[in-house]
């Protein structure tokens, strides 16, 4: 156990502080938080260092767990609020979600695989989580049940615009993810107006691509 505490503190101190991450609640949050137990057994070794873990599910498809650092800046892009209510979309362990609810009042998060959602079910009560809620549905879908939303923040990237959840943003709220409709990807705040949605771009990024917001294939002759 002490040998992942101290995993934990190198992340905060070599990762996350470099990173121009300066929002101290998500420092203290991913300080706090055992990374480890929310990965299979296979992947603790490997879950504190800089890059983004495959993660099994039940169905095929590609999950990740994604880096320390892109977790962090993500979040803090987010402005999150202590009475907000989020939406974290193809969280595949239930850590995003679970950093996310430290600093939230409450907290849904999607994935498209019944196994995945299941374990996710399992893991967050027993740590402690009451505030958040596992939904199982595709990436672009959302949850129309739980919006709207004060922010919503996808955990992978976007190849197509996902104009569905933008719909479940509250006036005002803000939809934060790496866009990769073109090169390079982009980490991007989508805000809803009155009349309109504006974009402001943050930074570059380099995530994997999220199940259900891929991009259609051209027909080809």
């Amino acid at each position: 156990m002490l040998k992942f505490e101290r995993a934990r503190q190198n992340m905060v101190d070599g990762q996350i502080r470099p990173a121009s991450v300066t929002d101290w609640r998500i420092i203290d949050a991913m300080r706090a938080l055992p990374r480890e137990a929310f990965v299979p057994d296979s992947k603790r070794e490997l879950v504190y260092l800089d890059l983004d873990l495959e993660i099994d599910g039940g169905d095929g498809r590609k999950h990740f767990l994604l880096n320390p650092i892109m977790t962090a800046r993500l979040i803090q892009a987010a402005e999150i609020q202590r009475d907000d209510r989020v939406l974290v979309v193809g969280c595949p362990t239930g850590y995003v979600a679970a950093v996310v609810a430290k600093l939230a009042d409450r907290v849904v998060t999607t994935i498209d695989d019944e196994t995945l959602a299941q374990r996710m079910r399992a893991t967050l009560p027993a740590l402690g989580f009451a505030n958040v809620d596992v939904r199982v549905a595709e990436a672009a879908r959302g949850d129309l049940h739980g919006a709207p939303f004060d922010a919503i923040l996808l955990c992978g990237a976007a190849e197509v615009e996902p104009t569905a959840l933008y719909e479940q943003l509250k006036l005002g709220g803000r939809l934060v993810g790496a866009f990769a409709t073109g090169r390079p990807q982009r980490v991007t705040v989508v805000t809803r107006s009155h009349c309109d949605f504006g974009t402001r771009i943050l930074f570059d990024a380099s995530v994997p691509v999220l199940p259900g917001l891929e991009r259609v294939p051209a027909f080809e002759f």
